[in-house]
């Protein structure tokens, strides 16, 4: 990965939400960067809160057209330790089995987060939900009003159990 300049840092605030576990789903994301900041918001008709924090982190990451210095920050444990502890890591390298006999699940959205950590320089950072923090209540609302809106596309990788 080319080396990122320091223009080329930014934060990245993210939340998931879902109506119903699965149910209707939607994600909000901030981007700041140099005085830039950049709301994102989408959904889906029936998914789950995990596939949705994780589309969260995607659409930020994705969102960058040059590798970057990110801080992102999510209130998900799930996506958080997944990534920061190497789970994903290593479930990407078991051929997506997170033991002997678990398939993990979600194989296709950590596929892509996995490769978007590689094409930036991320730090993964765990932000209590619900807790004051201005930017994960204003990405949680955007989240909520995205599982809410009409005519939501369906998640292709969502599959139910």
């Amino acid at each position: 990965m080319p080396p990122t300049q320091p223009d080329d840092t930014v934060t990245i605030h993210t939340d998931g939400s879902c109506l119903g576990n699965p149910g209707p789903g939607g994600y909000g994301v901030i981007l700041d960067s140099g005085g830039h900041r950049k709301e994102l918001s989408g959904g889906y008709v029936r998914t789950t809160n995990n596939r949705m924090e994780l589309l969260a982190a995607i659409v930020g990451l994705e969102t960058l057209n040059r590798p970057c210095r990110v801080t992102l920050y999510s209130d998900s444990r799930y996506v958080v330790d997944a990534v920061e502890k190497g789970w994903a890591a290593r479930w990407r390298k078991n051929g997506w089995m997170r033991n002997k006999r678990e398939a993990a699940v979600n194989p296709d959205l950590w596929q892509r987060l996995l490769e978007l950590c590689e094409a930036h320089t991320v730090e993964m950072r765990w932000v209590r939900g619900h807790a004051g923090n201005a930017d994960n209540e204003r990405c949680d609302q955007l989240a909520r009003s995205a599982a809410a809106a009409p005519n939501l596309p369906i998640d292709p990788g969502y599959k139910p159990a």
